[in-house]
Formats: structure tokens, sequence, C-alpha cells
């Protein structure tokens, strides 16, 4: 008896017990799918997140008063920092050597955009930046253009629309101009910002920008502020440890006491990022265990139940001079056709778990291939190991004892 023979005696034992096969292999199938869907996306995650990245570049590194993802309750040192002001930004500018462009950035979410009857929902992003502000965040103008220094000192009501803002507000008119109104004061169009798409299945386009001093008037200045820092190309190392410097010095940190203020890099983001995507893996690898193991006890009693249906199968079998081994073969083909068929099944529900998934969260989607080859290869190992003791059930049979079997 060849291979050929015993996969279609495992199908054919599917076709006969289609519902008591898939409850057998629904275990393998969960597994499996598991797997491939949690490793889709986070790979889709990690590949959408370097796509981003790169497009503002790698020269760049963001300063703020809170660590950039926040676990639980912060520490009670790390809560009671001291703001970060606009003078920790001209301490900065003054004395840096290894930067190319300081931005200083402030910010409030929530808020409502009207121009004329059009309103946007509640949940514009506003600025507060400086002229610096477009170059260290990467992004660009595409039409009318950026608010000078004097504009900014001057804190003239004029304002920067994202692309998300431009479409809603503007659907059949030129915005450059025109006048827009946030929270009943009234702002000039001077430019448009170039659209960058979605992060996470977030926009980033749904924001707008006016000049910092203006900001300050509106909101206040009792909030602390993020600082943007483009360093000279090839300087990001000498970069922040030089700004790490001044600043210790510019807010007074005592010698051989912690910074009271975050650095973050684009490679600190993706390390965070990789390190909860860990986590989410383990568990898929413990959820993704557990169900192969309730997957290989149900083919083992899939295969002892099967043992004792055939046993006057197996009788005549040997009686016409088949070995152990050909019924050890048989029984253990049929055993990893049954877990290589749940396999296939767990494979195509990932691989679809995984473009929804990325879908819905409007990123790429990216099977890995090595998730779908190890899906398949542990459905056939749990076959194999958990249909052995079967296949030695019935290869041990006595045939004369088999064939009296009714």
């Amino acid at each position: 008896m060849n291979f050929d023979e015993g996969f279609k005696l495992a199908w054919q034992t599917v076709k006969a017990n289609k519902m008591r096969t898939f409850l057998t292999t629904l275990g393998i199938v969960i597994g499996v799918m598991s797997v491939i869907g949690m490793m889709s996306i986070i790979n889709a995650l990690e590949q959408h997140m370097t796509n981003a990245f790169s497009s503002i570049g790698g020269d760049i590194f963001w300063i703020q008063k809170y660590p950039a993802v926040q676990m639980g309750r912060l520490p009670k040192e790390i809560r009671m920092r001291k703001d970060l002001k606009f003078k920790d930004v001209e301490a900065i500018r003054k004395r840096a050597t290894y930067v190319q462009a300081v931005s200083a950035e402030i910010m409030v979410w929530g808020k409502q955009i009207k121009y004329r009857d059009n309103v946007t929902n509640p949940n514009i992003l506003v600025y507060g930046g400086d002229e610096y502000w477009a170059e260290v965040n990467g992004r660009f103008i595409s039409e009318g253009r950026f608010f000078t220094r004097d504009e900014i000192h001057r804190k003239e009501q004029v304002i920067l629309l994202g692309s998300d803002v431009t479409e809603k507000l503007f659907p059949f008119t030129y915005p450059v101009g025109e006048y827009v109104k946030i929270e009943g004061t009234r702002f000039k169009v001077i430019g448009l910002i170039e659209p960058r798409g979605a992060l996470l299945g977030s926009s980033q386009d749904n924001l707008v920008v006016i000049p910092f001093d203006t900001f300050t008037k509106l909101y206040g200045e009792q909030r602390s502020i993020g600082i943007g820092v483009k360093v000279l190309p090839k300087q990001l190392v000498r970069g922040m440890d030089e700004v790490t410097g001044i600043l210790r010095i510019s807010r007074k940190v005592p010698p051989g006491a912690p910074n009271d203020f975050e650095i973050v890099t684009q490679d600190s983001i993706m390390s965070t990022l990789k390190n909860l995507t860990g986590f989410v893996f383990i568990a898929a690898v413990v959820i993704c265990g557990i169900a192969l193991l309730v997957g290989g006890i149900g083919i083992m009693n899939i295969m002892l139940v099967a043992v004792t249906e055939r046993t006057r199968e197996i009788g005549i079998r040997k009686a016409i001079g088949a070995k152990k081994r050909h019924i050890l073969n048989q029984f253990l083909t049929e055993s990893v056709g049954i877990c290589l068929f749940g396999g296939l099944i767990g494979v195509i529900l990932g691989v679809l778990i995984g473009i929804i998934i990325a879908a819905a969260l409007k990123l790429p989607p990216v099977i890995p291939l090595w998730s779908v080859i190890l899906g398949v290869c542990f459905s056939m190992m749990i076959g194999l190991l958990f249909g052995v003791y079967p296949a030695m059930k019935a290869a041990r049979l006595n045939p004369i004892e088999a064939l009296r079997w009714e």
C-alpha cells in the first residue's frame, strides 16, 4: 500500500464522516488559523509603520513630557515632571551644533471647523506650530504657502488645512483665500497640507495648523509643548546626546538624576511596537498549542474509532499478506491526511482573517509565507504523533481474531 492509497482512504473517511471529522479537526483549524491570522496582522503593522517613518526621514526625533506609550498609571516622578516650554526650544536653537531645525508644537483635539454651512465632525486635531513645523514633521504644502515668522509673532489668524478637512468643507470651492471658523474665531486659509494617509487605521490628515503664538492666545500656555528636532545628516546619535545635555541644563536637572523628559525616535517607537506585538505573538502561540493539543486528542480518538470499525477489514488485509508495517503506514497516512485537511482549512481561514482585519485597519495585507508553511507542518506533525498509538494498535491485531469481529 502506497501513500496515494493512504490519502485516498483518508479522504474517504472525511467524506463518510463529515461532521465527526470537522469536529475532530476543529482544534487544528483554530490553532493554525490563530497563528497565521495574528502573524499577518503583526507583519502588516510593522510594515506599515516602517513605510510611514520612511516618508518622514531617519534624522528626526521628538521630545515630550511623557513616554510615547503609556501602559497603566504612570509613576509619581513622571507625573510630576515640569512642562516643556518654548524656552527649552530657544535653548536648543541657541546652543546645539548638530541640529538643522527645531520645531515647537502644541495641540488640542476635538475641535470643529466651520465654513458657511459646512461643518466638520468635532474630532479635528488643531496644531500650533512654528515656521519649522512642516520641515521637521516631513509635511509638504500642496497649495498656497506656509505661514511666516512675522505672522507667528503677530499672532495672525491664518490656517493650514489637512486634506480630510478640505474635502469636508470645500467640496466645490477652492479653499485658499477663504475664511473658516474654529469656535467662532475666523481664520484665513493660506495653504493646504499634502495628504499622508492613515497610520494604524487613523487618518493623519484630519488636522489643521495655526501659528504657535496664535494657538497660545486662544487656548493658553498652561500645557506642555512638543519639540521636534531635525539633525544634520548622519548625526542622529550625536544630536540626541547634545540636545539631552542642553535640556538637562535648561531644565536644571541635577547630575545623576534621570531626565525629566522623553526622547522619542523612530527606532524606539518600532521597538515598543515589536515588544507589544511580541506579547500578542506569545498569546497566539499558547492558543495555537492548546488548540493543537485538543485537536491531536480528537485525532487519536477518531482513529481509535476507525480501528474498531475496521477491525474485520484489517484482518482481511493481514490474511492476504499485509504486514504490520503496511497497516501501520495505512493508519498513520490517514491520520496525517485528516490533520492536513484541517491544517489547510486553518491556513485559508487565517489568510482571510489577516486580509479582512488589515482592510478594516486600512493596512496593506502581509501574509508571511513561513507561517503558512509552519502551520501545515505542525498539522502534519500532530497527525503523525497522535496517530501512532491507534496505528500500532491496528498493526498488532491478531488476524484470526480480527476476522471473527462482528
